[in-house]
């Protein structure tokens, strides 16, 4: 078969120079379509479900949220595991599928059963999925600010529409409606973006602060000022009537369109008099309460994220959001201005430096090593055409396989292996022709070296089929993996494997028709190139005392192959070197009773700290949980992202990575009341999708009671510290969370005719608030919501006074204080909830560092093992990073033994 393919690329040698020529053209085109990102993308097949509980505390949005959420969702298709949080008005679901699951078909299958699920949630609660999204799917980070006199603190802002604003907090509203109504709806529209996460600022509502003694003093409850703003604030179609010969839409509009209106509705009439909203409440326009705040070089921001959709290019998508950004800015109000924070584009075009610098290099290696071991100019540049060509043939297979192109896949590619069979074949028709030449005693015709090229070609064929054979199997195996590692490492093995098909290929057709068309025989049989001859001066006499003594060179092997042996067994084990994605991401963590306004405050010391650094350009932070809420977090944890000046720009730029993360870590040690773990941002993003955690190692303690759960993980993180390598060992902050809870005395309740139920809503609309319709500003839309203020809301007294309508009692009858049918207690409750597989779990979480990660484990697994004692009922387990290296290292083991 080979010998035929052979003799027709000889003979049809023009038509194959042509076909090459058309396929690396093609070739060109399908690479520039081609994925490129810095790594693999190794998030598993994910649906998230979230549902926000505003009024229920951990414990209830356990019971009355995520556990019927997990009792719908199991038993689907292809589920491999349910992941859930449950925190103070918040709960989310993560279910992980099967990598053959298709993602969509996985979300329509979750959609199904929220739906049919919805019904067992209290009244009011909507769950809903998070976008298709991956690890990699933030790729365009910017912050929205002030720029010029409004930047200031305190100074005053007036906005395109006359609104004056003073203090930093209208000002960080007016800074969210622009990202919400401006900014947002634009950047969806860009192809490739699945979604824009926002965080920061206060969301606009228009705010009801109603006064609990004008309340009762008026005999009207809570729930009647919400039903009394509904009724007031609706807009109804009416038909339509004729009037000659024209038909007229009617319509009623009883919207409110202003705080004036809103001011002016009617609750009650009495004795001639009628009582207003005004009259019992404050309205202005109001903040919503927020779970989560962001911030940059120490001061309040809003910072917007663009999702990048699963399965787009992150260069081309965060490309055009950059260019979107760009494009907005002109219709910004005046001295608003949008900054990049982070631009995926700036890492994928330094791996792709990386990658281009040492493909080069490896290519020049590979030229000079051919014309010096051939001697032939253009022998060398025939087989050098070769590693171009295989690429490009390669990057067409990688784009119909879905295969990305990153620092692994393009990495793996070895030219030395890829021009192995062209040297082989252009070798041998050198010799051949000069064997020709030297037996013809002449030039040899065009139809006489046309059969030297063909035959040199089919002597190889044979020997170099075995040799590209026998490197196909060592890859192989990698392709035989699964699961992370699979995503890993299966794409740079089918890269690779790919090169080298195209390369096989191309050394029996491309490089037969090019050495007959272009390459003319050497004069002589015996002339040979200074480096060959050097090289047998050495090797001639170092052969021949081989020979001599063979069992001396076989024990020597049999030596040498032991000693590898050995120096491989007490190797340390690594899953994949950590790639440097040039930026450092520093996690803020407090105790957790932290406010969100606390935890802020500290947040601004830790940025400028940092910032003061010569090293930093920019820092900005998340802390608590965004609008998306791919990545929950409570109010007292803050991400930092740590965005570094190119190295050129440092004061010392030989200054390793490590030792300037050393150096945070020793100017962040004197800020107290924060502890904190260093990682990356990507890296950060892919442990705690994968593995729902954010370290390398992680021990999960599985139980009922959390105090005995929390004294076994405290023992855990005891034994890990005293561990050499343990960085960032911490307990998951799973308590201290200070709780009031108001019980109802069913008596007393009875005593004075409300209903308990009555009591409850009165107690969550006047502290989380109930919206009561909506104002709408052209095409924006704002909330209109009951709430104290909050200076009531903080106040216990005000609580306990908060009124209560007797059932069967009208508007303007005398009301009940809540203290009458409640009692309030205060104590310690846990901060959230998280249960893996139905159960629940605290984690211990540590990094490695300066250290192997399976060497660390294993010592680690033996210490805990011998000194902790699971809780009663419950059970440890181990995950993390490491559990990729443990299946990798697994699966070329049991791989042979699998049937064909």
């Amino acid at each position: 078969m080979l010998d035929r393919i052979i003799d027709a690329s000889v003979r049809f040698r023009w038509a194959v120079l042509g076909l090459a020529l058309v396929l690396a053209v093609l070739g060109g085109r399908e690479l520039l379509r081609l994925p490129i990102d810095a790594v693999p993308d190794i998030t598993n097949r994910q649906v998230q479900v979230t549902t926000v509980a505003p009024a229920l505390g951990p414990e209830e949005v356990e019971r009355q949220v995520t556990f019927p959420m997990e009792t719908s969702l199991a038993g689907l298709p292809g589920l491999i595991e349910t992941r859930s949080l449950s925190r103070h008005g918040f709960s989310q679901i993560t279910a992980v599928f099967t990598d053959a699951t298709d993602i969509y078909f996985a979300r329509a299958l979750v959609n199904e059963r929220i739906q049919a699920g919805r019904e067992s949630l209290p009244e009011g609660l909507n769950p809903s999925m998070g976008p298709v999204v991956t690890g990699l799917g933030e790729v365009y980070i910017w912050t929205l600010e002030f720029k010029g006199p409004a930047a200031a603190s305190g100074a005053a802002y007036v906005t395109p529409e006359g609104e004056r604003l003073v203090s930093d907090q209208e000002k960080a509203t007016y800074l969210r409606t622009v990202q919400d109504w401006i900014v947002a709806p634009q950047l969806k529209t860009v192809k490739g973006v699945a979604g824009v996460d926002v965080l920061g600022g206060y969301v606009k509502e228009y705010a009801i602060h109603p006064d609990p003694a004008r309340l009762s003093a008026y005999g009207v409850g809570l729930v009647q000022l919400v039903e009394a703003l509904e009724h007031a604030n609706r807009i109804a179609g009416a038909g339509y009537v004729n009037r000659a010969g024209e038909a007229y839409i009617v319509r009623a509009d009883a919207s409110v369109k202003s705080l004036e209106e809103l001011a002016q509705t009617p609750i009650l009439k009495r004795g001639g008099q009628v009582i207003r909203v005004s009259d019992v409440a404050t309205v202005e326009i109001g903040r919503g309460p927020r779970l989560g705040s962001a911030s940059a070089d120490g001061r309040e921001t809003v910072v917007g994220t663009a999702l990048m959709l699963q399965g787009e290019n992150s260069r081309a998508v965060a490309k055009r959001v950059g260019e979107k950004l760009t494009a907005i800015a002109p219709s910004l109000p005046p001295q608003v201005v949008i900054r990049p924070a982070l631009d995926r584009t700036e890492l994928v075009e330094a791996t792709i430096r990386t990658v281009e610098h040492n493909l080069a290099l490896g290519a020049a290696l590979v030229i000079a090593v051919l014309f010096f071991a051939l001697g032939n100019v253009r022998a060398a540049v025939i087989t050098a055409l070769v590693i171009p060509l295989a690429f490009l043939f390669a990057a067409s297979a990688m784009n119909r396989f879905g295969i990305s192109a990153n620092l692994l896949s393009l990495g793996a590619l070895d030219f030395g292996l890829i021009v192995d069979g062209a040297v082989v074949v252009i070798e041998n028709t050198l010799r051949r022709l000069a064997m020709a030449r030297e037996a013809e005693g002449r030039p040899l015709t065009v139809g006489e070296r046309l059969a030297q090229a063909a035959g040199a070609a089919r002597e190889m064929a044979r020997p170099a089929a075995f040799g590209q054979a026998i490197i196909l199997l060592v890859y192989a195996p990698l392709l035989m993996f699964e699961g992370v590692e699979g995503k890993m490492f299966a794409p740079m093995a089918a890269t690779v494997m790919l090169a080298l098909a195209a390369a096989f290929v191309l050394s029996f057709t491309f490089v037969p028709a090019m050495a007959a068309l272009w390459v003319r025989e050497p004069k002589a049989d015996h002339e040979e190139t200074p480096a060959t001859r050097f090289a047998k001066a050495l090797y001639g006499p170092l052969l021949a005392r081989a020979m001599v003594r063979p069992r001396l060179v076989l024990a020597g092997a049999g030596v040498t192959l032991l000693a590898g042996l050995v120096a491989f067994l007490l190797l340390g084990r690594e899953f994949v070197p950590t790639l440097d994605e040039g930026d450092v991401m520093v996690q803020a963590l407090r105790v957790p009773s932290t406010s969100l306004e606390q935890s802020q405050a500290m947040q601004f010391r830790v940025e400028r700290t940092l910032k003061a650094m010569p090293e930093v350009a920019l820092v900005f932070a998340r802390t608590g949980t965004a609008e998306v809420a791919s990545d929950p977090m409570p109010p007292s944890i803050s991400d930092t992202f740590v965005m570094l000046k190119d190295r050129k720009d440092w004061p010392d730029p030989r200054l390793s990575k490590a030792a300037l993360v050393t150096r945070m870590e020793e100017r962040l040690s004197g800020l107290l009341g924060n502890s904190f773990e260093f990682t990356q941002p990507i890296e950060m993003r892919f442990n705690e999708l994968i593995a729902g955690v954010r370290s390398d190692v992680a021990v999960k303690v599985y139980g009922d009671d959390f105090a005995a759960m929390n004294r076994s993980a405290e023992q855990v993180a005891a034994v890990l510290r005293g561990i050499r390598g343990a960085s960032d060992v911490r307990v998951e902050q799973v308590s201290g969370q200070p709780t009031i809870t108001a019980t109802v005395d069913r008596t007393a309740a009875a005593a004075q005719g409300v209903h308990a139920s009555d009591a409850a809503d009165a107690l969550a609309i006047g502290l989380a608030g109930r919206e009561a319709g909506q104002v709408l500003e052209g095409d924006r839309r704002f909330d209109v919501v009951v709430r104290l203020a909050d200076e009531l809301r903080n106040d216990p007294g005000v609580m306990a006074q908060l009124p209560v309508m007797p059932e069967g009692a009208e508007t303007g009858a005398p009301t009940v204080p809540l203290s009458a049918v409640a009692r309030f207690d205060t104590a310690e409750g846990p901060n959230q909830i998280s249960r893996e597989n139905g159960k629940r779990r605290v984690v211990v979480q540590a990094n490695v560092r300066g250290r192997d990660l399976g060497g660390f484990v294993a010592e680690a697994r033996a210490a805990v093992g011998e000194r902790v004692k699971p809780p009663a009922g419950g059970w440890l387990d181990w995950g993390g990073q490491f559990e990729n290296l443990e299946r990798a290292s697994a699966r070329p083991a049991v791989s042979p033994a699998r049937p064909p």
